[in-house]
């Protein structure tokens, strides 16, 4: 595992921070626009890294001071080498009202990387823009769906079981276009 420094990508943050988690014991997945930011190459650019963890703060905090991390306000963590940010945001790992259980894994020389599939990258920004109208979020949507396979049946069925069946039309349009 290397060393983050000030020319570190996100990716390789989230690959650092992820592969000394897990060597510290720690299960932590990435969700939010960091992973949008990865599955779309950085056509849309994040600088934090949203990682859900059942593991206390206390722990976490430890494990992340190891590699040069600082605790800041709240569940933020800032490094002196860079300009990403990571944060702890409340589990469960759910978009919408529906919990996830099933990840996608990535692994380099690198590191580790436990992170939401495309299809459920693309399902955490429609619950943005489905329940805060966030317009920015549906454009994230349609970047992963365009650059990425995903299962437009999954994300059908999940719209309609969120009762988002019209928001998710628009999506769809904006896709096939």
């Amino acid at each position: 595992m290397s060393d983050i420094t000030g020319k570190s990508s996100l990716k390789d943050v989230a690959l650092i921070v992820c592969s000394h988690l897990r060597e510290d014991g720690i299960d932590a997945v990435l969700t939010g626009g960091a992973v949008v930011s990865i599955y779309t190459e950085n056509a849309y650019e994040s600088f934090d890294l949203d990682f859900i963890s059942h593991t206390p703060v206390s722990r976490i905090s430890e494990s992340l001071a190891k590699i040069g991390f600082k605790k800041t306000k709240g569940r933020y963590y800032v490094h002196p080498q860079t300009d990403f940010y990571v944060e702890f945001p409340s589990p469960p790992v759910a978009v919408g009202n529906t919990p996830l259980v099933h990840f996608n894994e990535i692994e380099t020389e690198s590191g580790f990387l436990k992170l939401l599939t495309p299809t459920q990258c693309v399902m955490d920004r429609l619950a943005a823009y489905y329940y805060w109208d966030d317009k920015q979020s549906l454009e994230q949507a349609i970047l992963v769906a365009k650059s990425h396979e995903i299962s437009t049946k999954e994300i059908e069925e999940w719209s309609e079981a969120e009762g988002m069946l019209e928001k998710y039309g628009l999506f769809k349009g904006q896709c096939n276009k």
